[in-house]
């Protein structure tokens, strides 16, 4: 998967917290909602508005965020709400590398894998 179809399925799958999502797409839309969110507030920033547009951003993008983090939950095998880990401020960033850079563990309770889904 690539940046732009990663971008595309974020966004098609926009609150669907069922399935599967892979490294591959959750790394690419995080990326690319890294590149974008620096794009909208340096141009805030220009226009004398960044912290809020930079907020508006953040704030359209909240649900999709959240989706593609339960699916990638359910793509190595975890329920959803572990995504509450991250409220914990430095166990949160360590556990978020950790759990998103593990592969998929195959078939689970949450349907086939993401690799598979997608070919």
């Amino acid at each position: 998967m690539d940046l732009m179809q990663s971008v595309k399925t974020v966004l098609a799958n926009y609150a669907n917290f069922n399935g599967r999502s892979g490294r591959s797409e959750y790394w690419w839309w995080v990326l690319s909602y890294v590149i974008a969110y620096c794009l909208v507030y340096i141009i805030g920033g220009i226009v004398g508005a960044a912290d809020l547009l930079a907020a508006l951003f953040g704030l359209a993008l909240l649900v999709p965020n959240i989706a593609v983090s339960v699916r990638r939950f359910h793509d190595i095998g975890m329920s959803g709400w572990w995504c509450l880990v991250f409220f914990i401020p430095i166990a949160g960033l360590v556990a978020w590398v950790y759990f998103f850079t593990k592969a998929s563990d195959g078939p689970n309770q949450f349907g086939e894998s993401a690799l598979v889904a997608a070919a």
